[in-house]
């Protein structure tokens, strides 16, 4: 449960909303980090900490396109395919990765580790093609430097679960 392991993150949470109800999309963000993405546990929970109903927590969640309502990859990419963005490459760039890793639009690959998606303006357009990263910009990309964050991903994925087994 989300009080028990995100405690301290919680209690300093709460301490900058007087009122429970603002601190829905931080915990939010807990629960998404915890389950991977908004789940209906993770729903239950925040709206327990903020002690209304489900369903005004799951509007929130619905609304805003930073919860994902449903399990992603470990690396959510989203790439942004704005006009701007196109028109220097960022269409053709989010083709060949889907290319490359094996998917369509919004799929996740069968390993598990890349939801791609496209999207409309990260706002980074002089530094196109972009994509954001759980939430972190990786900017000025071609499909050589993609490539290797891909592999370096890989890796590091490949590395925690080594770890864990052990």
């Amino acid at each position: 449960m989300l009080k028990d392991k995100y405690a301290e993150q919680i209690t300093k949470i709460f301490a900058k909303y007087p009122d429970k109800r603002s601190a829905i999309m931080p915990l939010l963000y807990l629960a998404q980090e915890h389950y991977g993405y908004v789940s209906p546990e993770g729903i239950n929970e925040v709206a327990e900490l903020c002690e209304i109903d489900p369903t005004q927590v799951k509007s929130i969640a619905g609304f805003y396109t930073m919860y994902r309502e449903t399990p992603k990859g470990k690396y959510w990419l989203q790439v942004c395919t704005d006009l701007p963005c196109a028109l220097v490459g960022a269409d053709k760039f989010y083709h060949d990765l889907l290319d490359y890793l094996g998917i369509q639009d919004g799929d996740t690959t069968p390993d598990g580790l890349f939801t791609v998606e496209h999207v409309m303006c990260l706002a980074a357009c002089d530094r196109a093609p972009m994509l954001q990263c759980n939430f972190r910009y990786v900017e000025n990309l071609d499909m050589e430097k993609m490539k290797a964050l891909i592999e370096q991903w890989r890796a590091e994925a490949a590395a925690e679960a080594q770890a864990s087994s052990d």
